[in-house]
This record gives structure tokens, sequence and C-alpha cells, in this order.
């Protein structure tokens, strides 16, 4: 078992290495204006530019550089925006952000597992019947129509049949319904569908109808045995989904001005925001790569067909 989960870990760490070294080097390949304010590219002289780029290490040989990134990197010190938020430290920009994105999609997370996965069941137990219709309906619906389109009408139609803000407020609970419920009808569509494939498939295993042959009841069969193993392959992403509520959601949060993590990426790439690209590059992809690695861990627990053992190593 430590053996398969070092190898795990040893796999995410060179994959991680990998991220930041690429993104180190090209983010070296791109205009220097990102390390200045607009006024300061545009005012100052080709030398006092390059007195700059030598002050803060860019113009150093790229190892130097690695080394130095490194340095800050294990210190805390995640630099300072240049463009987007001048001057202010991105520890302290992420720091307001994220509590925002975590909060917001934490709230989905539990909304969407709360009903997408009953949901799954049910429309697996009612093959063909009523629920089953409903739930392959709201699937397609959600899934058809452009997710802008969908929000535009949550945030409107709710708004105005239930009475609740349209935008958000942190100090009023009732404008957190909103945001909540437009993140989570993609995610209870697909915890639904899913699930509901992954049940169907294994009713139609050998051992399932070994079980009912046996005189098992249809409920014992469905907890004990079908669930279990149909909850595998969703729940392989389990902690990539709680990994990256830190990301945030562009569109949600730009629709209801939510001040989160969604599109400070594109922001930040669009103002040329050198070290605020580089930062949040490497924390996104850091985080995915360590979501796949807590995912093969967490399915060996979940998962009883997998037996970490000495003899399967």
């Amino acid at each position: 078992m430590g053996r398969y989960y070092l190898s795990k870990l040893l796999q995410a760490f060179i994959t991680i290495t990998l991220i930041v070294l690429v993104v180190f080097a090209l983010l070296r390949f791109m205009p220097v204006s990102g390390y200045f304010s607009k006024e300061e590219y545009r005012e100052l002289s080709e030398a006092a530019k390059n007195a700059y780029l030598r002050k803060i290490g860019v113009l150093d040989p790229m190892l130097v550089q690695l080394k130095n990134f490194f340095m800050r990197l294990f210190s805390g010190d995640l630099g300072r925006s240049i463009t987007v938020y001048p001057q202010t430290p991105i520890a302290e920009i992420l720091g307001d952000k994220i509590k925002y994105s975590v909060m917001f999609n934490l709230f989905s997370l539990f909304v969407s597992a709360g009903i997408g996965l009953p949901l799954g069941v049910a429309m697996a137990k009612s093959k063909g019947g009523l629920v089953d219709n409903i739930g392959t309906g709201y699937v397609v619906l959600i899934r058809s129509i452009p997710s802008i389109i969908i929000l535009f009408f949550v945030q409107v139609g709710l708004s105005k049949l239930f009475n609740l803000p349209m935008l958000f407020y942190m100090d009023d609970p009732s404008s957190w319904i909103l945001p909540t419920i437009s993140l989570s009808l993609g995610s209870i569509a697909g915890y639904a569908i899913w699930l509901r494939r992954y049940v169907v498939d294994e009713e139609n295993r050998d051992y399932i109808k070994f079980a009912r042959v046996k005189g098992l009841s249809q409920n014992y069969i469905l907890t004990r045995h079908v669930f279990r193993n149909a909850i595998v392959p969703i729940a392989i992403n389990f902690p990539s989904d709680i990994l990256l509520l830190l990301s945030g959601s562009l569109i949600t949060e730009s629709l209801y001005s939510i001040p989160g993590m969604g599109g400070l990426l594109i922001k930040s790439i669009k103002q040329i925001d050198n070290p605020l690209v580089q930062v949040l590059v490497l924390l996104f992809s850091t985080l995915s790569v360590f979501g796949v690695f807590l995912g093969d861990i967490f399915v060996s627990f979940v998962d009883p067909r997998i037996k970490l053992t000495g003899e399967s190593e």
C-alpha cells in the first residue's frame, strides 16, 4: 500500500515540477511591459526600465531566477501585482477573493451532491418511468441550452418570483441563494446522469443477478452492492471538485457581481500582469494535479475491488 501511495505522490510531484518549469519559462518570453504599470512603461526611459528589471531579477539567468522564485515561494512571498492591483501583494489579493469563491462553490457542492446523487439513483430505479423521464428531460435541458441563457432566466425569473436580490451582498444571506442555485444546476445534472448510468450498468452484472437469485431484497442489493460500486467513478473526482473550489466561476461570479476568483486569471492575462498570471497558473495547475492524486488515494478506500496488499505490489 505504501508503495502505491508513494508512486502516485511521485507522479504528482514530477507533473507539478514540469508545470512550474514550463510556465516559468514561457512567462519569461512575455513582454516586459507586464512588470510595469501603464504609466511607468510609458514614462520611464529604457535605461530606467532595464535598471528596474535588473533589480527585480528578470534579467538574471533563468536558473538564478528559478532559484529565487522557489526561495520566495517557500517563504510565503508570492510577489506583487503590477497592473491589475498595482503593488498589492498577490497573497493579499488571493486571500480576499478565495473566501468568496470557496463559500459559494462549497454551498454548490453540497446542493449538487445532495440533489444529484439521490436523483440519479431514483432515475435508475424508475428506468423508463416518470422519474427517469423527468430527470432525463432536466439533464437534456441543462446540457442543450447555453448556460448563460439559463443563468439569466434563473437570475431574473427567480428574483422576481421569490423577491430575491439579483446581486450579491455579503451582509444579506438572501442574496446568496440565486448564485448557489446557478452554480448547482449543471452539477446536479452531471451527478444524476452519470450515477444513473453506472447504477444501470452495475444492475446488469452477473454478481447482481446472482444476488437476486439468492433471494436478497432489491433495496439491500442496491445499497450494499450496486450503489457502492457505481459511486466509485464519481467519487474519484470529489477531491478535485473540493480543491477547485478555489478557482471560482467566471460567468456566475460576473453575473452576480461576486468579488471571487472567477475571471481573475483572464483579467491578469489581458492586462499583462506577469507576476499575477504566473502565480494563478501555478495555483490552478497544482490544485488540478493534487486533486487527481487525492482522487487516486480516495478511490482505493471507496472501491471494494481494490486491495492494496503486499501481494498486489
